[in-house]
């Protein structure tokens, strides 16, 4: 069976869930502390806290747990965090549930082996340039940026675009 042309999807898309970690972030730095600082691209910000002002549901689903994600993400306006997620279809299948979601009008971008079963079951599977080889293999979209480096600004920008939601009055004000 073919796979789905991509860009012909992009009309359909009404939510998006994302991991962190190898998604939002590249690498994590470990202070003396142990405390794990990430950096994150400020494109990926703007594109998200865009696609929910203009009212995608957006689910973050981590195996990570930290102040910081929660309080990044939260400043953006994603409502829908799902941390220490040991089981991410779990997380994922509740996410379809509170919004009435069908996979297919899900873009999930995960980079790694636990983002494997949503991969298999999201309509709309997608993932940075240096994703694992498993991820890659079920992705419709491989961006052409890496993990942290705007990828997640990448997909958005084309929902958008392709929903003629991008370029309007409500993108230019935070």
């Amino acid at each position: 069976m073919a796979m789905p042309n991509f860009k012909e999807l992009l009309p359909g898309v009404k939510a998006f869930a994302f991991d962190v970690d190898g998604v939002f972030s590249g690498n994590i730095y470990i202070t003396n502390s142990g405390e794990q600082l990430r950096s994150m691209n400020i494109k990926d910000g703007y594109a998200l806290q865009l696609a929910i002002k203009k009212g995608f549901p957006v689910a973050i689903i981590t195996g990570g747990q930290s102040d910081a994600i929660k309080h990044r993400f939260e400043g953006l306006g994603v409502t829908d965090i799902y941390m220490k997620s040991s089981c991410k279809i779990d997380d994922y299948k509740d996410f379809l549930f509170k919004y009435d979601l069908k996979p297919e009008e899900v873009m999930y971008m995960g980079d790694d082996i636990p983002d494997f079963e949503v991969m298999k079951k999201t309509g709309v599977p997608v993932c940075p340039a240096d994703a694992a080889e498993e991820i890659k293999s079920l992705s419709l979209y491989i961006s052409h940026v890496k993990g942290g480096e705007g990828c997640v600004r990448d997909v958005i920008e084309q929902v958008l675009r392709a929903q003629n939601l991008w370029m309007d009055s409500q993108a230019f004000h935070w």
